[in-house]
């Protein structure tokens, strides 16, 4: 097994790098531009609307919603619990560290234009979901295999809805959720010297008690956890930031600077400029929010909302939430503690090391029962995501029940094993899945347009919001 490893490592690592590069980060941030310009800047003009639809509803007595669906706000709340994970801890720090401190200047352009692919996404999700078994289901996998029949691909889209459903089952219901309890078990053993085995059954025990509960549970899990956990972490960032705000301006100053740099400095493997900070900011901020990826659809296109439109902004604010706070925060507790420059240690560990530079004694403490809560509301969020390709593939409810069982054994296995290659693996099918995803978008964007076409003239005109779920044009 080792010498099969030592084979095939290599040749995983030479794939993901060219998956992960130039022409990836291109063909995402293509369609975000282009979404955006085609659409009219939704960002902008939809942002009010997504808050209003999301974090306005929170202390709303009415919170019903149809049976089978979720609320919106629990539609985000999932969405939110599987984007903020372990990458908004690790990840950026390794970004800083290869790509600079400017690299989270083009993390931030990254989740801008983001939040435009995420729109037409969450639209898709929306217009083309289905009900299997009495439970609303929707993502790319529907709106591939029927947006492309009605564009007479019907063969091609099924292929590429095939495809998407087995890569993100194996992306983030397996080999995804091995590394998020891979990430636990080391954190707390570390942190609070308990064995990796317990930590795992615990884990497997845990995700059991919600995944069994069907959309309903995770709804609710997610709409509780999710926001507690965000917030927490968030005010944790304030109290350290307040702590160094002399370093505050100069920390800002110094990413806006090393963003443009167009020489190589001092630092990281090769030296940090203009290039490097793109590359690895762009990287990190497409990786982290997951937009054009596929997963997220997954739970807006099951929120019980009036119109498509609404839930397209709300997803907006999922991205803007996970890379301008969450991954923001870690970025300037990085930066001001100057973590970063630290030899010998990566990722989380700088992180790590931020923390308990910032809160001696008891910020490494704080990070590792942090770090539990984001990893783990991902391993749920990515659940999820897999069971709803489970139910396009397979129509029988033992199929489900199969996969759990599955997902709670890899969840298990995560904890004991040494992780480095599976972290490849997930890199690899992660890659891979936005591929038939990425296809699909450029071919339906013009879906996209002609829903938010219908949106704008019912409220330019007065109507009671209304969507019927065989759109036509207006024209």
């Amino acid at each position: 097994m080792d010498n099969f490893l030592q084979t095939i490592d290599p040749i995983v690592k030479a794939i993901n790098k060219q998956l992960w590069g130039w022409p990836m980060m291109i063909i995402l941030i293509g369609f975000g531009l282009l979404s955006t310009l085609y659409l009219g800047f939704p960002q902008f003009k939809k942002s009010k609307l997504g808050w209003d639809n999301s974090f306005g509803q929170i202390f709303k007595r009415d919170k019903s919603n149809k049976e089978g669906s979720m609320s919106s706000f629990q539609s985000l709340a999932t969405a939110v619990a599987a984007q903020v994970g372990t990458g908004n801890i690790g990840g950026v720090a390794g970004a800083i560290l290869t790509g600079g401190p400017g690299a989270i200047f083009w993390m931030w352009i990254t989740a801008l234009v983001g939040m435009g692919t995420i729109f037409v996404e969450a639209l898709l999700a929306q217009k083309y979901r289905q009900t299997r078994n009495g439970e609303l289901v929707a993502g790319p996998a529907f709106y591939l295999s029927q947006g492309l029949k009605n564009h007479n691909l019907g063969g091609f889209g099924k292929f590429l809805a095939g495809a998407f459903s087995v890569l993100i089952i194996v992306a983030l219901g397996f080999i995804g959720n091995m590394t998020q309890s891979n990430s636990i078990a080391s954190v707390m053993t570390e942190a609070f010297n308990i064995p990796h085995l317990p930590i795992g059954i615990a884990l497997a025990v845990a995700s059991a008690l919600i995944f069994i509960g069907g959309m309903s549970r995770i709804g609710k899990f997610a709409e509780l956890v999710v926001p507690i956990m965000a917030f927490i972490y968030f005010i944790a960032a304030i109290v350290i930031i307040v702590t160094y705000s002399s370093h505050l301006v100069p920390t800002l100053k110094l990413i806006f600077e090393e963003a443009f740099k167009t020489e190589a400095v001092v630092g990281g493997v090769a030296g940090y400029s203009i290039r490097t900070a793109i590359r690895y900011g762009v990287a990190r901020g497409l990786f982290s929010n997951e937009a054009g990826m596929g997963s997220t659809p997954n739970s807006h296109g099951v929120a019980d909302v009036p119109h498509p439109v609404v839930q397209g902004s709300v997803a907006m604010i999922g991205v803007f939430i996970d890379t301008m706070v969450v991954c923001t925060a870690t970025a300037l507790i990085i930066l001001v503690t100057e973590s970063y420059k630290v030899e010998g240690i990566a990722g989380a560990q700088i992180t790590m090391q931020a923390f308990n530079t910032a809160i001696p004694g008891i910020g490494g403490k704080f990070l590792a029962i942090a770090l539990l809560f984001f990893a783990f509301t991902t391993v749920i969020g990515w659940y999820y995501f897999g069971e709803a390709n489970i139910k396009y593939l397979f129509k029988s409810p033992i199929a489900v029940r199969i996969y759990q069982i599955l997902v709670f054994g890899f969840i298990i296995i995560g904890t004991v094993l040494e992780i480095g290659f599976v972290w490849e693996l997930a890199d690899l099918f992660n890659g891979l899945m936005v591929i038939p995803n990425i296809i699909g978008l450029y071919i339906l964007v013009k879906e996209a347009k002609k829903l938010t076409e219908d949106y704008d003239y019912q409220i330019k005109n007065g109507e009671a919001l209304h969507y019927h779920y065989q759109y036509e044009s207006l024209h």
